[in-house]
């Protein structure tokens, strides 16, 4: 997934089940929104998921941004 800009969300839990829960529902996700212009992973590393949205350009990473950020606070306030 090389491109020119990217960021990583990194958030972490306070048990490795609550950041499995969350990985699970955001990683069907990935490809689904991805377009020509960005890609996204998702991991996750015990209590930690991250999210590693790259761009080609400014905007197309702040929209990656914005959805990720908007997916993750989604799948937090329905696993609870």
């Amino acid at each position: 997934m090389a491109r020119e800009h990217d960021t990583v969300l990194r958030v972490s839990y306070p048990t490795e089940r609550r950041a499995r829960v969350i990985a699970d529902a955001l990683t069907p996700e990935v490809g689904e929104i991805d377009d020509a212009r960005s890609a996204t992973t998702v991991a996750r590393d015990g209590d930690t998921v991250r999210v590693r949205v790259g761009a080609d350009d400014l905007t197309a990473l702040r929209a990656g941004i914005n959805s990720w950020s908007r997916l993750i606070e989604v799948a937090e306030q329905l696993s609870e």
